[in-house]
């Protein structure tokens, strides 16, 4: 029985040191908001940053959004934008209020998670496009699609 207390208590210790290492990284924690959420902070001033490729982004987007892509697709596959924090920081000042969308929620969580190192107000829309057209939420497509 002193093993088992002995194993128990070495874990709890363990679990307690990674909670810390966590806790005190000074990491900015990504806020992820759902697109009922988004579509508020849209109507209150937040601008739209689609990283969906251009190809997709030219398929259908959300109204007034800003596309600058996260990854590019390549005969490799997709490959991150090197140059996406300098191209979001030439069209966004520091102070503007962001929300990150893509085509589910994964690539903007990344870039989320790139952005708040340098911009202090950004969200990432979970979900992405396919839970706001889900929803229903008004949306710019070409003109052979509407």
């Amino acid at each position: 029985m002193g093993t088992v207390l002995w194993n128990s208590l070495l874990s709890l210790v363990l679990l307690l040191l990674v909670l810390l290492l966590f806790c005190s990284s000074g990491a900015d924690e990504v806020v992820t908001v759902d697109v009922h959420a988004a579509r508020h902070l849209l109507r209150s001033g937040h601008r739209y940053l689609d990283v969906r490729t251009e190809e997709e982004f030219k398929k259908g987007h959300v109204e007034n959004s800003l596309n600058i892509p996260y990854m590019f697709n390549t005969p490799q596959g997709r490959v991150k934008n090197q140059k996406f924090m300098e191209q979001v920081s030439a069209a966004c000042g520091k102070e503007e209020k962001l929300v990150v969308g893509c085509q589910s929620g994964v690539r903007s969580l990344y870039a989320t998670t790139d952005l708040t190192a340098e911009f202090k107000h950004v969200s990432n829309m979970g979900g992405g496009y396919e839970a706001w057209l889900e929803s229903g939420f008004a949306v710019n497509k070409p003109q052979d699609e509407l």
